[in-house]
């Protein structure tokens, strides 16, 4: 079993550098175009994926910092929500249609 290691390993690589080269935005890779780092990747069993890997895609600082991309945020926690929320209620108390529940 030991001797089939490598091979696992080599085939875990490429197909962790070929998901993560066909998810990346066209605007963060580097060099190359998005196609021929694809190309490259299936190729180049060991050498494609190491370059993509270091060389083929734009990384975030190790230092952390907010992610270029607006991540999804659940609406008890948006305050853009919560805000429109406090707008609508405020509305319907101008208009004195407020929604006591518990009365029938």
């Amino acid at each position: 079993m030991l001797r089939y290691l490598p091979f696992l390993l080599i085939l875990a690589l490429t197909i962790y550098a070929f998901i993560d080269c066909l998810n990346t935005p066209e605007e963060e890779v580097k060099h190359l175009p998005k196609v021929v780092w694809v190309i490259i990747i299936l190729l180049f069993s060991i050498v494609g994926p190491v370059v993509w890997l270091f060389a083929g895609k734009q990384r975030a600082a190790a230092g952390g910092g907010r992610a270029r991309r607006a991540q999804w945020v659940a609406p008890d926690d948006n305050p853009e929500f919560l805000k429109s929320l406090r707008d609508e209620q405020e509305k319907d108390k101008d208009k004195g249609t407020g929604t006591d529940k518990g009365t029938d």
